[in-house]
């Protein structure tokens, strides 16, 4: 079954005008629309080319916030800048740090809304984990960040911003001068999985990494950014034609009746509809394989027959399925599945070819694992039941 949703909510989008003296944040802007604002600011159209490259380095490579820093802009144009914009991110309102090193920032936006956002360091990587919305347009049952209400898209420069202000506290930003590949990468890969679904506010996620993955700033490759959809199927075509990242999908179950429940969008875009779609994305993104996210409860959605179904229902897509262990939070309607059931749904997966990972938890004790993230000033609004009689299990 298939059914219409609004696509983009641009009416829940703040503009990028900050109330400081009307000044315009240069965060977020795309190279054609810093273009346009400096123009229109004063700058002579056949300087205009060259300003935007010195002012994006200093920005997106450099990470400098102060146009007087910007020492190869004469001094009458860094103050031509500093009249007309400003370069500011998301505050860091707090820091929590996991005994498995896992980072968690509570970050607050225009408006006083705040946003979680999670950096999980690795050997070979180090993976930050965004936000695209104030709470989320959806109501996954097992989700806690489902059980806030959306309140507002983030502007691209809110977006782009969470990515600078890890990059803040990791204390990445190359010195001026200092090419961007001579220090080993701490931040390395981006994942649109933290509160929100991306699609849902497409022009600004895609704005936001196109700016990540510009190779004159951020310089983040397509393939080290994962985007992750609950299945909003009008804009996964776009989502490989303009932005190329690679392409998780919130799955979760392998019939109709279940993922209605755990995942509601599937009563507008159903199992059948979401995978037509899928098969076409690795070839229009030129991605390797689309991730598969599985949440692993018990006696919901674990078992062999479970198992062997889902390996039915993807076959001719490149893939992987990511099993993740059920993340528990105050309310939660549901329970972890056994370890000895989730091996055995692995090994029913990778025996029929696929790569099954089982994921390991990161950041529990401090709630920054997956499906647990909502921002501790909504949670310390509601009592365990009041989040429980929202999730219908009161």
């Amino acid at each position: 079954m298939t059914g219409t949703v609004p696509i983009t909510q641009d009416v829940l989008t703040i503009p990028r005008k900050l109330p400081e003296g009307g000044r315009t944040n240069l965060v977020g802007l795309t190279r054609p629309q810093l273009r346009e604002a400096l123009i229109a600011a004063g700058t002579p159209e056949k300087q205009a080319k060259m300003r935007v490259n010195q002012v994006w380095q200093w920005i997106y490579q450099w990470g400098v916030r102060d146009f007087d820093a910007m020492t190869n802009l004469a001094k009458t144009y860094r103050a031509q800048l500093t009249e007309h914009f400003v370069i500011e991110l998301p505050e860091v309102v707090s820091k929590q740090v996991s005994l498995d090193g896992t980072r968690k920032y509570l970050m607050r936006i225009a408006g006083g809304h705040e946003v979680e956002v999670v950096y999980i360091p690795e050997e070979d990587r180090g993976t930050l984990c965004i936000s695209s919305q104030v709470g989320c347009t959806l109501t996954c049952s097992f989700c806690h960040t489902g059980t806030q209400k959306l309140v507002r898209n983030l502007t691209a420069g809110e977006i782009v911003g969470q990515i600078m202000a890890a990059r803040d506290d990791l204390g990445e930003w190359p010195k001026p001068g200092e090419g961007a590949g001579e220090r080993p990468r701490l931040l390395s890969n981006i994942v649109l999985m933290g509160m929100g679904e991306p699609l849902y506010n497409f022009d600004n996620v895609r704005d936001a990494m196109q700016i990540a993955m510009d190779g004159e700033g951020i310089s983040l490759s397509r393939r080290r950014i994962t985007l992750s959809t609950s299945g909003v199927v009008p804009e996964i075509g776009k989502t490989a034609e303009e932005i190329g990242c690679m392409l998780a999908v919130s799955f979760h179950a392998t019939t109709d009746e279940v993922r209605d429940k755990l995942v509601p969008i599937n009563k507008k875009w159903n199992i059948a509809t979401l995978l037509d779609a899928l098969r076409a994305y690795p070839k229009l993104s030129n991605s390797e394989r689309i991730t598969f996210e599985y949440v692993m409860l018990k006696d919901v959605n674990d078992s062999d027959e479970d198992a062997r179904r889902l390996v039915k229902l993807i076959a001719g897509i490149p893939a992987k399925i990511n099993l993740i262990p059920f993340n528990e939070w105050p309310g939660a309607p549901y329970e972890r599945s056994d370890w000895s059931r989730i091996e055995a749904f692995a090994d029913i997966i990778y025996k029929a070819g696929y790569a099954s990972p089982i994921r390991t938890p990161r950041g529990e004790d401090i709630m920054a694992a997956c499906g647990q993230l909502k921002s501790a000033t909504e949670r310390a609004r509601k009592s365990r039941a009041q989040i429980a009689a929202e999730t219908g299990t009161g």
